[in-house]
């Protein structure tokens, strides 16, 4: 889809960040290894801040490890196609960024509200992660980086057991205090992101 698009438009996959390069797997690691520092961060915080611990799981066999790495990066890499390649940029091109970014944001959790997240789940999770994904696409120029955050942040979250099903561990939480965790996680999750969305933000004003 984005291919046709594209070639509608009679612009490059470059233009629109979806270009294939030498430094395209390099870019990727760097995104996912930044992920997984959001994820290490948002996990310390909240241990440090909420009554909550991560305890091993019974359900983190490598083959099952493997299997959602590789669906998490399928995914992302769907998703920022769909999202923040031709859309964002054209967006971006036409009405500026804050008027792009916040645009498919509001498509991006409008999506996740019909694939059955909970609609405050849906405009907290999908749409601030949009943010993110998005500036990173715009600041980096290319979708690698976003893919590669996406993918790791998802993939934390499994590992840590909040998507439900096999995982690395599982949250442990003091009973009666859940709420309190589930807030306090929010708060941690929004100030982690905002903090990364201005970081990049600040790179995309510089290079433009």
């Amino acid at each position: 889809m984005t291919v046709l698009f594209v070639r509608w438009a009679k612009l490059s996959l470059a233009d629109v960040g979806a270009a294939i390069n030498a430094r395209s797997m390099l870019r990727l690691a760097f995104g996912f290894i930044l992920g997984l520092s959001f994820v290490a961060l948002w996990t310390a915080l909240s241990l440090a801040a909420s009554p909550v611990q991560w305890r091993r799981a019974s359900g983190g066999r490598l083959p099952v490890v493997l299997l959602a790495l590789v669906a998490y990066l399928v995914l992302a890499c769907r998703e920022e196609l769909a999202f923040r390649g031709y859309p964002l940029r054209l967006l971006n091109r036409l009405f500026g960024v804050w008027f792009a970014q916040i645009f498919v944001a509001a498509v991006f959790a409008a999506e996740h509200k019909l694939g059955g997240l909970p609609g405050t789940r849906a405009l907290i999770g999908a749409a601030v992660g949009s943010l993110l994904f998005g500036m990173a696409a715009l600041a980096t120029r290319g979708l690698a980086v976003p893919i590669g955050v996406h993918a790791a942040w998802n993939f934390g979250q499994w590992a840590l057991g909040l998507r439900g099903g096999a995982a690395l561990w599982r949250p442990v939480v003091v009973n009666g205090l859940q709420e309190k965790v589930d807030l306090t996680g929010t708060i941690l999750y929004l100030a982690v992101f905002g903090s990364a969305t201005l970081a990049f933000w600040l790179w995309h004003r510089r290079r433009t």
